[in-house]
């Protein structure tokens, strides 16, 4: 019998905002970024969808996310155009806000374009879910991911109530 405990193994589902990548053939780059990366946190794929840039149908695909994931990703509305809303849609849904994740994110992708900090991307946590928005680049969802990965485990793990500490030598107290 080993002392090692089990890899936890979490939920996560993915949500593409975009008024021109809907539907089943739709080319979803972004998307696919996201659900590679669920195989590495661990998280078994639990909801996968694209909804078009309208604040009702991004809040209903993530009321519909969030009973069944502990973390969501959206990618898509996060810019200053028109039609990016996600950032509107999320906002009022959150229990709380984790803002330190989303200022890593926009401080990791000033090191590619200047134009990171025009991302309103923002991050949150509604019904026991750890909810990030990102871009709809995928270069600029690989930077996200880069930037926040080494937090997540710990953070799902907080939000899930487990509030032991990983010392630096990687075990937990």
């Amino acid at each position: 019998m080993s002392d090692m405990p089990e890899e936890q193994r979490w939920r996560g589902a993915e949500i593409t905002v975009s008024d021109s990548r809907r539907g089943v053939d739709a080319d979803d780059r972004s998307g696919d970024v996201i659900v590679a990366r669920f195989a590495l946190l661990p998280a078994d794929v639990v909801a996968r969808q694209s909804v078009p840039d309208d604040i009702d149908s991004i809040r209903d695909a993530v009321r519909q996310c969030t009973e069944m994931a502990d973390i969501l990703i959206l990618t898509g509305g996060t810019g200053l155009g028109p039609r990016d809303l996600t950032p509107q849609a999320l906002l009022p849904m959150f229990d709380y806000e984790v803002p330190g994740m989303a200022e890593v994110m926009r401080h990791q992708g000033l090191k590619s374009t200047p134009h990171a900090m025009l991302s309103r991307q923002v991050v949150g946590v509604t019904a026991a879910c750890l909810v990030l928005s990102l871009p709809g680049s995928p270069n600029a969802v690989a930077e996200c991911l880069d930037a926040v990965w080494p937090a997540l485990p710990h953070a799902l793990a907080l939000i899930s109530g487990d509030t032991r500490h990983p010392d630096p030598a990687g075990t937990t107290t």
